[in-house]
């Protein structure tokens, strides 16, 4: 195979005595998601990440949820930030950043990333809690910060309106895959930096 068509892909296996995540990514795919895990919530996000990056995401996933999401969570942003940067490889012709603003309903989340080799996260959204005193967003946050880290890219989200934690959760899954299709797209070009190199 070329390397102008060598595909860009990895397979993740991680094992806690919290966690299983065992996460294979196609970056070049065609949006399809084959997702095993125990909180649906979740698994309909990264159905979400899938379908509106193009990326083929099969994820199988178990975890101590018992206690709560927390640590499956954030173990599959974990493995997904590991495959994403693994995938990049070199990170030759990307065009690097990649920009959303997405509506649900009354939510209007705004997503901008920047694939530099430095990771950091920007999350501008407050915590809203449920009856129960429960906030998806908490959870948001920690999966974002996860997958920032280990794909090392600055990534911000920041909210401008909504109220329901589901709407805003989507909201921002669904900018995070149309801002990563955008920076991922080979433009033909050497490194995107006047170093000539991404670190």
């Amino acid at each position: 195979m070329s390397e102008k068509n060598k595909m860009r892909k990895a397979h993740i296996l991680r094992k806690t005595k919290e966690t299983s995540v065992e996460l294979t990514l196609v970056i070049d795919g065609k949006g399809r998601a084959n997702i095993h895990c125990p909180v649906g919530f979740w698994a309909h996000m990264l159905t979400l990440l899938s379908f509106f990056s193009g990326f083929d995401i099969n994820l199988e996933a178990q975890g101590d949820i018992h206690v709560d999401d927390h640590h499956l969570v954030e173990d599959i942003g974990i493995c997904l930030g590991e495959a994403f940067k693994q995938a990049l490889g070199d990170h030759k012709g990307i065009n690097r950043f990649g920009f959303a603003i997405v509506p649900m309903d009354e939510s209007l989340v705004q997503v901008a990333v920047d694939i530099s080799g430095r990771p950091f996260l920007g999350f501008a959204i407050p915590v809203i809690k449920n009856r129960n005193s429960f906030s998806e967003i908490e959870n948001l946050q920690e999966f974002m910060r996860a997958f920032s880290n280990h794909a090392c890219i600055n990534l911000h989200l920041r909210l401008f309106s909504g109220e329901n934690t589901h709407h805003i959760c989507e909201a921002a899954f669904k900018g995070l895959a149309i801002a990563l299709k955008d920076a991922v797209r080979i433009e033909g070009r050497q490194i995107s930096s006047t170093k000539g190199k991404i670190d």
